[in-house]
């Protein structure tokens, strides 16, 4: 599969479209879960928990 072919599948049909899309969320919640992260790292002195927003348990 040369140049050509993949741009022609990625840019020119649906399932190419739909995978760059895929791609692109999962690349995304990726990134927003690793900055999140480290955010609660770096600032840890934030006062009482609120159990009701805590998604990442370090416990």
């Amino acid at each position: 599969m040369d140049f050509a072919e993949l741009y022609h599948f990625l840019f020119e049909t649906i399932e190419g479209i739909g995978c760059l899309i895929v791609a692109c969320l999962v690349l995304t919640t990726i990134i927003a879960a690793i900055l999140e992260y480290r955010t609660r790292k770096t600032f840890k002195d934030r006062g009482e928990k609120d159990t009701d927003t805590e998604f990442f348990d370090e416990e």
